[in-house]
């Protein structure tokens, strides 16, 4: 017996999210969007690509969430990007508003489920899905980590030459320009990054990959889908086949890292009871310093939600 996602949100994003966990080929996706006719069109073309690649898992497309009933896993996309004279605050308001209608329609069908957030601004995001699912913390987390992780992961590859299967690393704190790679924890087939490259040319990469998705932006004119896609489907894979896999991801921190009470980008192990541990890695004074200083820049950003609305 298939278990069942609901990806919540068809634009590039969700149906490129509904896609790759279809081709892993262990679970039904439900793809879910108020656009009529949107979310059925995908579905009907991802099942029949099903038919060239040799996947099985059948996709629904739809505009409601009775479909959705008894999910496994649900994935949360939908809101809207920021746009031109768009302040950070209005779209906080406007996809808090937006995030909190998703996850109560689809945790009334699926009380059981594990919610991954995708939605930016991610961080604040996630606050309002675990407020108003009320689920545990365990049930409750970001994708973001796996895709900034990504992005370093590849631009040190390219710089050294090396295979990206090689290429070990790790991006802690928020989803924004304040997030913090650790390079003392980085490693291209064993050996440390700093050995490898300059700490200038280092610098550097760090500096692209916290404004990665922006060089996206600025060359599409919209936001990324494909590595975002993948990176979701490589969360859900942990969770469904208890894969126990620690990988970054925006978890609710009570302690950790001497931050409460936040959600954050860490380290994670997760398997079968969704976040099941937080990894406590030994950073530098400097990267302890700037983790610090990316969760200021997260809280106030949290501070901007209307938490009464979302409880």
């Amino acid at each position: 017996m298939r278990n069942k996602i609901t990806v919540v949100g068809a634009g590039a994003v969700g149906s490129t999210v509904a896609q790759e966990v279809a081709r892993r080929d262990h679970s039904h996706v439900v793809l879910v969007d108020i656009i009529e006719n949107l979310p059925q069109g995908k579905a009907l073309d991802i099942n029949q690509a099903g038919a060239v690649l040799g996947y099985e898992p059948t996709v629904v497309g739809t505009n409601g969430y009775e479909e959705t009933a008894g999910s496994d896993v649900i994935v949360i996309t939908s809101g809207k990007p920021r746009s031109p004279g768009m302040s950070r605050d209005d779209l906080v308001t406007t996809n808090q508003s937006i995030v909190a209608a998703v996850t109560e329609a689809a945790v009334a069908h699926s009380p059981g489920a594990i919610i991954i957030v995708v939605t930016n601004p991610l961080d604040a995001m996630c606050h309002v899905a675990k407020d108003v699912s009320g689920f545990p913390k365990e049930r409750v987390f970001g994708q973001a980590g796996v895709l900034d992780t990504a992005r370093f992961r590849t631009f040190i590859a390219w710089e050294t030459g090396s295979s990206v299967k090689d290429v070990q690393a790790v991006v802690l704190g928020g989803h924004g320009d304040q997030m913090v790679a650790v390079v003392s924890a980085t490693t291209v087939g064993g050996v440390p990054l700093t050995k490898l490259v300059s700490d200038e040319r280092i610098a550097e990469i760090v500096q692209r990959t916290a404004v990665g998705g922006g060089e996206v932006v600025n060359l599409l004119g919209t936001s990324a889908w494909y590595a975002p896609g993948a990176a979701v489907a490589n969360k859900v894979d942990a969770v469904l086949l208890d894969q126990k896999r620690v990988v970054p991801t925006t978890a609710y921190l009570e302690g950790e890292y001497e931050i409460d009470g936040l959600y954050m980008g860490v380290p994670a192990k997760l398997g079968a009871g969704g976040l099941e541990e937080v990894v406590e890695l030994d950073l530098t004074d400097e990267e302890r310093a700037a983790f610090h200083k990316s969760g200021d820049a997260v809280r106030e950003v949290v501070a901007v939600l209307d938490r009464d609305s979302s409880e």
